[in-house]
């Protein structure tokens, strides 16, 4: 997927998460996606390359850069909880939006449950 267009889904998927939005506590070079206070998602392209970096399982995490060359650690972030997606390999639309979604999963379901804006046990799961 090339830069712009794996930014661009990556936005359009955190337009449909309920509670969701963009912030920019680092800057104009740094979009940052929280959902009650928490990141779950930033985009920029001071590397050079328009990046996404979102949380993930530590296994996942690990599985999905094995697979997939164009998945390394999070930029700038914890190396075990976070990934960082690259334009112009192989990531098809369907898996950065999987992605976005589970990453905004992962901080939601460590909301307390009165500031959950989404029940995590079933919101956005296709295989449940």
């Amino acid at each position: 997927m090339q830069g712009s267009r794996l930014q661009q889904c990556a936005r359009d998927r955190v337009e449909e998460l309920p509670g969701a939005g963009v912030q920019h506590p680092f800057g104009p070079d740094w979009d940052v996606f929280k959902v009650r206070d928490k990141v779950f998602m930033l985009m920029t392209e001071v590397t050079g390359e328009p990046i996404v970096i979102v949380k993930a399982d530590p296994e996942d995490g690990r599985a999905l850069r094995d697979q997939h060359e164009d998945i390394t650690p999070g930029y700038h972030m914890n190396k075990q909880h976070w990934i960082t997606l690259h334009p112009g390999g192989d990531l098809r639309r369907s898996l950065v939006e999987d992605l976005v979604t589970e990453s905004y999963l992962l901080v939601v379901e460590n909301l307390p449950r009165a500031k959950r804006p989404v029940d995590p046990d079933t919101f956005g799961r296709r295989d449940r």
